[in-house]
């Protein structure tokens, strides 16, 4: 019921900039250019936890892309999905030539806690994702979302958490729904989020994909990964990577 009436709220309320708050827009020029003005770049967070695969960022998470991400998460401002997907479509993008591996794309969003999908009345990550592919579909590259992860016990709010109480706080946490081996045979594995911070919950989705199939598939495990943004300082530090 929230997300309808967020839906339809966006529709009848005046609009502003969600990154800087300029009215009669929902995204302005020059903010529009700190999201997609950049090359993505590959992304590395210190320290890197175990099993991380390669994540490639469109964005530092700082001014208004910062702004941007928590206007479309936390304050339901979902007409940002286009330009938040598009952003991430250029991320996957920037990773997905470095796969071999024949095959379309398959996005697999890293789940949110239900308790906080049911109180921002909707599932951000899911969302972007989603444009994500439609963008993608529109320049010719194959791709679906296939949002096969869940949480499979509570775990704390991250926030305030350093990278080794995280990396704790994730811990066996997700896995892959019933049926959900399956589908994850159908395409290249990119998982997606809209922030890196510490790689721990990119880290965690890797490893309960990668434990359905077990040591012995033959199939690769997760190579890839895309965000939206990732801390100013990892995005700078990783300018120059190839």
């Amino acid at each position: 019921m929230r997300g309808w009436w967020r839906e339809i709220a966006g529709l009848v309320l005046p609009v502003a900039c969600g990154g800087c708050g300029r009215p009669r827009t929902e995204l302005c020029e020059e903010c529009g250019a700190q999201l997609h003005g950049g090359a993505p770049r590959r992304v590395r967070p210190v320290p890197e936890p175990a099993g991380l695969p390669v994540v490639h960022a469109a964005a530092g998470y700082e001014n208004a892309v910062r702004a941007l991400l928590l206007a479309h998460k936390e304050r339901g401002a979902l007409g940002l999905a286009g330009a938040l997907g598009k952003a991430l479509a250029g991320a996957v993008r920037a990773g997905a030539g470095s796969l071999s591996d024949p095959g379309p794309l398959l996005l697999v969003p890293v789940p949110s806690a239900r308790r906080a999908v049911a109180a921002r009345g909707h599932d951000p990550t899911r969302r972007i994702a989603l444009a994500a592919a439609a963008q993608l579909r529109r320049t010719g590259t194959p791709v679906r979302v296939a949002a096969v992860l869940r949480q499979r016990r509570p775990v704390a709010d991250q926030s305030g958490l350093g990278a080794g109480d995280r990396r704790a706080n994730l811990a066996g946490a997700l896995e892959v729904v019933a049926g959900g081996g399956r589908l994850l045979g159908a395409g290249r594995v990119v998982l997606v989020d809209d922030l890196l911070t510490t790689g721990a919950s990119l880290a965690e989705a890797a490893r309960a994909i990668d434990a359905v199939d077990g040591p012995d598939s033959p199939r690769p495990g997760v190579r890839q990964a895309a965000v939206v943004a990732v801390s100013p300082s990892s995005f700078e530090i990783n300018r120059n990577w190839k």
